[in-house]
């Protein structure tokens, strides 16, 4: 989630609807300027006895915060906690319970991404081996109730918190006991947007399935191979989902701002604060009627604010974002981005995407997003198939558009090595997930813990 880096900066009322359609076509760019932004999320575990840490506690979260300042990250405050750190790399944020984020810096080709990465796991390593605290790779807490965990002194947090259970019964899990990999694209125009939200919408279960690894709830396997993926299917109705209308004729910019104005909103931020919205209309803040901020007119700020609370499976700002997979051990964090580079940042390749995609129905494209959480790559497609009997294609044709990209490391090898580990995913047919669940059963003997061993960063 995002967090603010700056106060309140005053910027001009929205006054007409197609200022919000233009904060779509701002984010276009020549296909020389597309850019990767990489994100990952992991736990935070006390070596100790594995608890996750509280924000103030000798060595818990604000003490792994400020410990990376000695790397040039600069705090960044909120209420006079310090709830970011800001530098080259991007930002480093907190989820609502300390999950750590590295919101990667964008950058032109996976090489620099996954030498970002490197920096990232040796800095947070080094700090963290000081406090005593480890990384965990997961897609979930494997082992915590929500009673176990802290709370981050992040304002947005609070009111969500309250929010949460009124639209949903697995809110609270999303944001408390969640880890996510994700990757923020580019796009040329609004036919390119909406061409790779297409294809990105429509695979977006595949990265799910491969991706997959959060079997364990409370310490015992609970029947899925991405719970955090089925998380989302009672999160909130209104802020999630496929989105059919993405593949409706006429969709574009101003059909996506429509739907965002009816998902309802958090909150307004104003002078350093958060102010409590939750359930309103935006509708009603370009009227001036906002019961909250009665007379006032909401800025490009706030529709950026608000644009940043809907969750469906892709999600557009000034770029797309695949929001599909878990969290996951350092070494498969950069094929992610890889993937979806390889598919969308190619024309061949995209084409070649689209036309594996494209004859889906809305029915079928539903019924694969509910099944991939429990089925992984045995979840139902079009045709009488699985998802696994064209998840190799899939990979050769992301293989294909990283080999025309045509970006070289120091050594002379371009970006394809990248999908190294979803080659062997496939190679196997067993997800990370299965993986984990064949270890719980064996060689762990039932006991959960020893993921703490086996996937930590």
């Amino acid at each position: 989630m995002s967090t603010k880096t700056a106060s309140s900066a005053k910027h001009a009322v929205i006054e007409h609807r197609d200022q919000l359609i233009a904060s779509f076509a701002k984010g276009e760019k020549p296909k020389d300027r597309w850019r990767i932004g990489t994100e990952h999320e992991k736990f935070v575990y006390a070596l100790s006895d594995h608890h996750a840490p509280s924000y103030d506690e000798k060595g818990g979260i604000r003490d792994l915060l400020m410990g990376l300042q000695r790397f040039g990250w600069e705090p960044v405050i909120e209420n006079g906690n310090v709830i970011a750190m800001s530098g080259a790399d991007g930002s480093l944020s907190l989820e609502p319970a300390g999950q750590f984020e590295l919101s990667g810096a964008p950058l032109d080709s996976l090489h620099q991404t996954c030498a970002e990465t490197g920096r990232h796991l040796e800095q947070v390593k080094a700090v963290g081996d000081e406090l005593g605290i480890g990384f965990l790779g997961l897609g979930m807490w494997p082992d915590k109730t929500r009673a176990e965990l802290p709370i981050m002194p992040k304002g947005r947090y609070a009111i969500m918190l309250r929010h949460m259970p009124r639209v949903g019964s697995m809110g609270l899990d999303m944001m408390l006991r969640t880890c996510t990999i994700q990757v923020n694209l580019d796009y040329a125009s609004e036919a390119d947007m909406v061409k790779k939200f297409r294809v990105g919408l429509a695979l977006q279960p595949l990265a799910t399935a491969l991706f997959a690894n959060s079997p364990f709830t409370e310490g015992k396997p609970n029947g899925m191979l991405s719970y955090r993926s089925h998380i989302w299917s009672d999160t909130d109705p209104a802020r999630t989902g496929m989105l059919p209308f993405v593949f409706e004729d006429g969709f574009g910019y101003e059909r996506y701002a429509e739907y965002a104005l009816d998902v309802p909103m958090y909150f307004v931020y104003r002078e350093g604060k958060y102010i409590d919205a939750a359930g309103l209309s935006f509708r009603d803040f370009l009227k001036g009627e906002l019961s909250v901020l009665p007379g006032e007119l909401p800025t490009i700020d706030d529709w950026n604010d608000h644009l940043s609370t809907a969750f469906p499976e892709v999600r557009l700002k000034t770029f797309l974002e695949m929001r599909g997979a878990d969290g996951g051990p350092w070494g498969r964090i950069c094929a992610l981005p890889a993937l979806w580079v390889g598919l969308l940042y190619d024309d061949a390749a995209l084409d070649a995407a689209w036309d594996v995609v494209k004859h889906w129905t809305m029915e079928e494209r539903e019924t694969l997003r509910s099944s991939v959480p429990k089925l992984g790559l045995d979840a139902p497609i079009a045709g009488g198939r699985r998802l696994r009997d064209i998840a190799g294609d899939v990979l050769d044709i992301s293989h294909a558009g990283l080999s025309a990209r045509a970006r070289l490391d120091a050594g002379g090898s371009n970006e394809t090595g990248f999908l190294d580990p979803l080659r062997e995913i496939v190679r196997s047919g067993k997800v990370p997930a299965e993986v984990l669940l064949e270890k719980y059963h064996g060689a762990w003997g039932g006991d959960v813990s020893r993921v703490y061993e086996d996937m930590k960063f």
